[in-house]
């Protein structure tokens, strides 16, 4: 079983020839009035490769992640998903391309009102309306054993601690089956135990499922233990790109004195 110490920068992502990438950004520019917030942001992220997209707050990560799955859109740019250009869609056809992508908000956004087993659950009762009640249970119960909360389903949010809110709210992200798995700071406001337990609990569904992962966040030990290329991003631009080794290489100032105070 892999530790928060096996670093996924030295594995090669699973790859598929002459297929499109999972995401491809291009030149995405985004402001909020005269506040420019990403100035031509160009990323790539293969099938089955994992990027974390590092940065100091408001540098535009988490919008670059909305943008990805459609929550917002650029003001000039392109986004293709699994090679198909998405910043045109209309909402239904965008509603068909996020059934491919599972997202973890930053603070899990469970439904206050709802166990642990019916916000898992949510996601097929509006997108498997062919799956009968027994076949939702049993999805709902493998999720939630899969990311370690069985014994946990009729349980509230409020009820349980912020990394098993991170857990549900992961199992719920891989409710569809995803393509592609965004997670918005998933170790943020956990203790260091907790972080290295979602940690490995990504590194663990990277491998069952050998999904493309775009990660946001500011935790640098994370970044390197579960991705395989970071980009570090800066007054909404890539300021350098590469795996880690590459980053503590670099002689960009920018670049050590992130490193370094991270």
């Amino acid at each position: 079983m892999a530790t928060a110490f096996d670093t996924a920068a030295n594995k090669q992502p699973d790859r598929q020839e002459n297929s499109a990438p999972a995401v491809a950004v291009e030149d995405l520019h985004k402001s909020f009035g005269l506040q420019k917030v990403l100035n031509g942001i160009t990323l790539t992220i293969s099938r089955g490769e994992t990027m974390a997209v590092l940065g100091r707050s408001g540098t535009g990560k988490s919008v670059l992640l909305r943008i990805i799955i459609g929550l917002a859109k650029p003001d000039s740019g392109s986004v293709r998903i699994l090679g198909q250009e998405t910043t045109s869609l209309n909402i239904d056809q965008l509603g068909e391309i996020r059934k491919k992508m599972g997202f973890l908000f930053q603070h899990a956004a469970l439904y206050d009102s709802l166990t642990i087993a019916e916000n898992v659950a949510f996601p097929l009762e509006h997108h498997r309306r062919e799956m009968s009640k027994s076949e939702r249970n049993d999805r709902v119960a493998q999720l939630l054993n899969e990311v370690g909360l069985n014994g946990h389903s009729n349980k509230m949010p409020s009820d349980i601690s912020g990394g098993m809110q991170k857990r549900a709210g992961l199992a719920r992200a891989l409710a569809l089956e995803p393509e592609i798995l965004l997670l918005d700071e998933p170790t943020a406001g956990l203790d260091p135990i907790s972080s290295g337990e979602i940690d490995e609990l990504v590194l663990k569904l990277q491998r069952e499922h050998h999904m493309a992962s775009i990660v946001v966040t500011h935790d640098l030990h994370s970044a390197k233990t579960i991705a395989n290329r970071l980009a570090l991003l800066d007054k909404g631009n890539v300021v350098m790109e590469g795996t880690f080794a590459e980053l503590q290489q670099s002689d960009i100032p920018f670049v050590m004195e992130f490193l370094k105070q991270s």
